[in-house]
């Protein structure tokens, strides 16, 4: 399985960029992306960025990666395995 995280692109050279997601910044290729522009979201996978979404859709995604950490790796609304007051 891959994982493509979205993040901003805040400043770009000819080949690479700099993107940004909550305050931290990461330099990427752009090779993948050549018509990407800054203000952009692009979708970052082992340092290349291999996509663009827009603002709406990079943020519907952070936000499921967030509930995906709150809740733990398992279907929402239930409780993972060894959970207090469960049965081993």
């Amino acid at each position: 399985m891959c994982l493509a995280i979205p993040m901003k692109l805040v400043e770009r050279t000819e080949f690479e960029g700099i993107v940004e997601l909550d305050g931290v910044r990461r330099r990427v290729s752009l090779m993948l992306l050549p018509d990407a522009e800054v203000g952009d979201h692009v979708l970052v996978h082992t340092g290349y960025a291999i996509g663009k979404v827009d603002e709406r859709e990079a943020a519907e995604i952070l936000e499921l990666f967030r509930r995906y950490a709150d809740e733990g790796i398992h279907e929402f609304g239930e409780e993972p395995p060894g959970a207090p007051g469960e049965e081993p």
